[in-house]
C-alpha cells in the first residue's frame, strides 16, 4: 500500500476521523509502544486496538521500531512517523473534508494531552501560562501575527535544543515535558453561538403618551 504524504489522501481522511486512532497517534508520537500496552492506556479491547495499529502502518503513519518476547509471543512495538504536512499553497487547495480531519484530529490530541496534564498538576508549576487573546486585524495584520506565530516556533525549537545540551551534562532526570501550543485562525465570537431565544433582549421603551 503506497503511503500517505498528503493530508487531502482520502485514506488519511478516514485514519484521522476515527477518534481511537488520533490517540494511537498521539501516544505514539510520544514514545514508541504494543498494541497490548496501547489497549491498556486507552481502555480498549486488545483485539479493536491491534486493528487501528495494522490501519495505521499499513497507511505508512507509524512505523515497527522493535519486537520483543513475551510468554513465548512476539509482541510488535510502533512510533508515529512525522504526520503529512501541508505546504500553505496545498492547504488552500486541500478540499474542506480533509482540512476538517486535520485541524479535527490536532485538536482531540490538543484536548487529550491538556486534560490528562491539567488534571497532574501541570499548570500547577511557576510560571504556567494559559490565555486566550482574539485580536481584530486587517489583511496586513493576519499576515504579521502568523509570522510571529512562525518565529515563535523557531524559537521554541532553538530553546529546546540548546536545552538538550544542558540534559546532556546534568543528566535526563532534570527534563521536564513543556508544552507548548500556538494556535492561529480565524474566530467567531461566541455570543454569535447563543441561540436566539437565550440572547438578552433590550428591553423595548414604552411611547410616552
Amino acid at each position: 500500500m503506497k503511503p500517505i504524504t498528503a493530508i487531502d489522501d482520502p485514506r488519511y481522511v478516514k485514519a484521522m476521523s476515527h477518534p481511537v486512532r488520533v490517540r494511537i497517534m498521539a501516544m505514539l508520537s510520544e514514545r514508541k509502544a504494543s498494541p497490548n500496552e496501547l489497549s491498556q492506556w486507552l481502555g480498549t479491547t486488545l483485539g479493536a486496538t491491534a486493528y487501528h495499529v495494522r490501519t495505521l502502518h499499513k497507511l505508512g503513519l507509524i512505523e515497527l521500531v522493535d519486537e520483543t518476547r513475551v510468554r513465548g509471543a512476539v509482541e510488535h512495538h510502533y512510533k508515529a512517523k512525522a504526520r503529512p504536512k501541508a505546504s500553505q499553497e496545498n492547504w488552500s487547495k486541500a478540499s474542506p473534508v480533509a482540512k476538517q480531519a486535520a485541524v479535527g484530529s490536532q485538536l482531540r490530541m490538543l484536548e487529550d494531552h491538556t486534560q490528562i496534564s491539567a488534571a497532574a498538576g501541570g499548570f500547577d508549576r511557576a510560571g504556567a501560562l494559559i490565555e486566550r487573546r482574539t485580536a481584530r486585524v486587517d489583511d496586513k495584520g493576519w499576515t504579521a501575527l502568523e509570522a510571529e506565530a512562525r518565529k515563535f516556533l523557531e524559537r521554541v525549537a532553538k530553546i529546546e535544543a540548546d536545552a538538550g545540551k544542558r540534559l546532556a551534562r546534568a543528566g535526563d532526570d532534570a527534563g521536564i515535558d513543556a508544552g507548548v501550543v500556538v494556535l492561529s485562525f480565524e474566530s467567531v465570537p461566541l455570543s454569535d453561538q447563543i441561540p436566539p431565544s437565550k440572547k438578552k433582549r433590550t428591553p423595548m421603551k414604552r411611547a410616552r403618551r
